[in-house]
C-alpha cells in the first residue's frame, strides 16, 4: 500500500516540486497540502495520512510548532521536517517534537523519498553531513560539561512570539491561539522577562534569529 503524504510549505512552487518528487514513487502518494503550520495541523487531524512532510518556515504556526500539535491531536501521523536551514539548533528542535528527520530542500531530490521511507519505518533520517557536525559538536558540549542545547521559551510562548513577530495585535493572538487576552498579555510579559527585551522590535529580531519567521 502507498504512503499517504500530507504536505506542508507556503510556496506553491515548492510543493509542486516536491510533490512531483514523492508522487513519482509507486509507494509514495500525497493526498493533501498546506500552505501553512495551522492548516497542515488541521488537515493531518481530518484526513490522517501517514506522513506530514513540514516546511520549518511557515507563517501562522511553524512546522516545528505543527508537529508538536500533530503529535498531540493526530499522534498516528509520523513528521518529517523540510527546511532550507543547515542549521544543528533546528534539528535538534526537530528531534524534540518528535519528527523522524529533517530534510534539506537542496537534496530533496536526493533524500526525500529515502527519509520518508525511513520515517515509516520507525527509524530517524540524518541528511548528509550532519552525522559528524552533531559528533562533533557533541563531544565539544561533554568537553565543556554541558547537555544538548535547550529551548528558552516553552511551546506556547514560541507561538505567541511568531503571532507578535508578525505583526497581530493581542486580540487576534488570543483568537487564533484560542485564549483570552489576559492570558496573551501574561504570555507577552514572561516572554520579555525571559529574553531581557523590552518590545515587539527586539522580539521580531529574535523570531528571526530563532527561525520562527523569515527575514
Amino acid at each position: 500500500m502507498s504512503i499517504r503524504i500530507l504536505l506542508a510549505d507556503d510556496h506553491a512552487l515548492v510543493r509542486t516540486g516536491v510533490r512531483r518528487i514523492l508522487d513519482s514513487e509507486p509507494d509514495l502518494c500525497v493526498v493533501a497540502e498546506a500552505s501553512h503550520g495551522a492548516e497542515a495541523v488541521e488537515l493531518a487531524r481530518t484526513e490522517r495520512p501517514d506522513l506530514a512532510v513540514l516546511d520549518i518556515s511557515m507563517p501562522r504556526m511553524t512546522g516545528l510548532q505543527a508537529a508538536e500539535e500533530i503529535k498531540r491531536r493526530a499522534p498516528s501521523v509520523r513528521t518529517l521536517m523540510l527546511s532550507m536551514h543547515d542549521n544543528e539548533q533546528y534539528f535538534f528542535s526537530a528531534l524534540k517534537v518528535g519528527a523522524s528527520g529533517y530534510v534539506l530542500k537542496s537534496a530533496a531530490d536526493e533524500d526525500l523519498v529515502s527519509a520518508c521511507r525511513a520515517a515509516m519505518r520507525g527509524e530517524s533520517f540524518l541528511y548528509a553531513g550532519v552525522a559528524s557536525t552533531l559528533v562533533r559538536s557533541y563531544l565539544e558540549r561533554l568537553r565543556r560539561g554541558e547537555g544538548p542545547p535547550a529551548s528558552v521559551l516553552t511551546a506556547r510562548e514560541d507561538q505567541v512570539v511568531k503571532l507578535i513577530a508578525e505583526g497581530h495585535s493581542s486580540r487576534e493572538i488570543a483568537a487564533a491561539l484560542v485564549i483570552s487576552h489576559k492570558t496573551v498579555e501574561r504570555h507577552r510579559a514572561n516572554i520579555l522577562a525571559k529574553l531581557g527585551m523590552r518590545d515587539r522590535t527586539e522580539l521580531t529580531r529574535y523570531a528571526i534569529r530563532a527561525g520562527l519567521i523569515e527575514p
